[in-house]
């Protein structure tokens, strides 16, 4: 049987965390996983309350954010590649400011797609997760991970395209990531008023967003304990009594022990209802239990 392959391309360390990373955690035990981190995270806020006024972390926070990078892949036991794009930073105003020439949304696209065809010629992957056509939400460096995943999908198994970027190689399927689909939203909702708590989700539900169908709906409930500790990880990032906390584990493993994707490319054929391995199909390979 061909080893499992799964590799996920993000904007900005933090992103494999909270999207995905018990899905990871859980195909690392299984096989193989790399995440491609597109930029270094340099523009990101300190979003972490107790830290907002720390100074030396301020000061430090590129070094920082790979030391975090680091921790959380330790804990979900992947591999990590930084691709080495400088973060775009989120523009904000009415006019937005024009973004950094020298930022990752900027740079030349065919110089990202290398980068990301390099990476995907060396690892070998059959299953590649990246964002959708909206980025997921509309940050510049989001948008252009989505565009360049899936032109570096294309391009890796052109032998024409980028000929000193390795050996062309076939990813089987593309997923986009959606862990933020409103039906899960609106059932943590439920669960905690149910059980007499507070809810932090209304916020979420007063935003006009739709359903998304999922392709592929994975089990991860027993990697909840390896996705807490990524997302713990990122400290500058992510608030330890914030949203992504609130949901009491043994309460979320009952109403949705899952992480979902939309399929976006296949090679091996459409399934035939939703999935529940991201490798299904794919000739070769054992799906995991």
């Amino acid at each position: 049987m061909a080893e499992r392959r799964l590799m996920a391309v993000h904007a900005h360390p933090d992103d494999e965390s909270s999207k995905g990373a018990a899905t990871m955690a859980k195909y690392a035990k299984h096989g193989r996983v790399r995440v491609v981190t597109c930029t270094g995270g340099e523009r990101g806020e300190i979003l972490n309350p107790r830290l907002v006024n720390d100074a030396d972390l301020a000061a430090n926070l590129p070094a920082v954010r790979r030391e975090e990078m680091a921790r959380a892949a330790k804990a979900l036991g992947i591999e990590h590649r930084w691709l080495g794009f400088v973060d775009s930073g989120l523009p904000e105003g009415d006019p937005r400011p024009a973004l950094d020439p020298g930022s990752f949304a900027m740079a030349p696209l065919d110089v990202v797609v290398e980068g990301l065809v390099r990476e995907i010629r060396e690892f070998k992957p059959q299953v590649l997760l990246t964002y959708n056509e909206n980025g997921g939400y509309p940050h510049p460096d989001h948008i252009r991970t989505h565009i360049a995943s899936i032109m570096a999908v294309a391009a890796a198994h052109d032998p024409q395209a980028y000929p000193e970027a390795g050996a062309p190689w076939q990813v089987s399927k593309v997923y986009y990531d959606v862990m933020f689909n409103r039906p899960r939203i609106e059932a943590f909702d439920a669960a905690l008023r149910a059980a007499g708590m507070d809810s932090p989700f209304d916020r979420w539900l007063e935003r006009d967003t739709v359903a998304i169908q999922p392709s592929a709906r994975i089990d991860v409930a027993d990697f909840f304990p390896q996705r807490d500790a990524a997302l713990r990880a990122h400290a500058s990032q992510i608030d330890p009594d914030g949203f992504f906390f609130a949901m009491p584990r043994d309460l979320e493993a009952k109403v949705w022990p899952w992480e979902e994707y939309v399929l976006a490319l296949t090679t091996v054929g459409q399934p035939a209802g939703v999935e529940t391995d991201l490798f299904e199909r794919i000739p070769g390979v054992e799906l995991v239990d």
